[in-house]
C-alpha cells in the first residue's frame, strides 16, 4: 500500500489515473472505463 506524501499538488481530471513513476514524476494515464459512473 502506498503512502500519501502531499495533497492537492496536481489538478486532477475525471477519467484519468495518476501515479508516481520510477523517476519520481507524477504521471497521468487514461482509465479504461473513463471514470464514468455505472448504469443501473
Amino acid at each position: 500500500m502506498g503512502t500519501v506524501i502531499a495533497k492537492n499538488i496536481v489538478k486532477r481530471k475525471p477519467g484519468y489515473l495518476y501515479y508516481v513513476d520510477s523517476k519520481g514524476n507524477v504521471c497521468e494515464a487514461k482509465m479504461a472505463r473513463g471514470g464514468r459512473k455505472k448504469k443501473k
